[in-house]
């Protein structure tokens, strides 16, 4: 059987990429919109490459988005090696960016894969450039409220997450068509609680359904399909199952 269906109307990719892509093309929201298309001519900037960068890159990749840049400047330790299952022991004391892209890379030969340092006051006007979508993956405050302000600034969707213990977060930031802009102060005005899995601890699997999550947002928002949680947030508790979709309160 072959594995691309020949009644499909489908888009002008080449063969490989239309055998590799087969599955995602037999679901017809994603067909009708052009969203391989969309999502090959895409650039993506994925800061962090941990519990929540590794699901979002490696499911990124597989998907076919056109570039993706890795930024992270830490290294792979022991304790990060039950949830952060991108990494192996091998890896232990190397860059996790430069980990992170190799592996990503191996997943698919056709998309342009990159590394780098971690996102700081300097470099985010520069890393911003030429980039469609943001991807916050990282774990403290200060990272958080200078990517959300930078893509508030340069009108950049920012697709946001965040594990903690047993409980996870998922909100998409950027315009909204009431003329307003959903940010992370929205959810956050000021910092609160434990930061990092490293302060607060956290169950291997909730870090990994945040960032799968977090990947479904970027192919929605990319391939134009969907709703996306642009000025909603998504909230789940592991240990009872329970998850919610809030509303934000968003500022101008």
């Amino acid at each position: 059987m072959s594995d691309v269906p020949p009644l499909l109307p489908l888009p002008r990719l080449p063969r490989a990429e239309l055998r590799r892509y087969s599955r995602p093309l037999l679901v017809p929201e994603w067909l009708d919109a052009g969203a391989q298309e969309r999502l090959k001519a895409a650039s993506v900037l994925l800061v962090g490459a941990g519990g929540l960068g590794g699901p979002v890159a490696l499911q990124l990749a597989g998907a076919g988005v056109g570039r993706l840049h890795l930024a992270d400047g830490d290294t792979v330790e022991v304790s990060n090696l039950h949830r952060q299952t991108q990494f192996g022991m091998a890896d232990v004391g190397r860059g996790k960016a430069e980990v992170l892209a190799a592996r990503a890379q191996q997943v698919n030969p056709f998309v342009r894969v990159s590394a780098g340092p971690h996102v700081d006051a300097e470099n985010v006007t520069a890393l911003l450039r030429n980039v469609d979508l943001v991807i916050d993956a990282t774990d403290n405050f200060g990272s958080r409220y200078l990517l959300s302000d930078a893509c508030a600034a340069a009108d950049l969707p920012c697709v946001w997450g965040a594990a903690s213990g047993t409980s996870g977060l998922v909100s998409v930031f950027g315009r909204l068509s009431s003329g307003g802009h959903a940010r992370l102060r929205d959810v956050f005005p000021e910092p609160t609680g434990a930061e990092s899995c490293e302060e607060a601890g956290v169950l291997g699997p909730v870090p990994n359904i945040v960032g799968s999550l977090m990947a479904l947002e970027a192919l929605k928002v990319l391939g134009g399909v969907g709703e996306p949680l642009l000025g909603r947030l998504w909230t789940f508790e592991a240990l009872t199952g329970r998850s919610r979709i809030l509303a934000l309160q968003t500022g101008q």
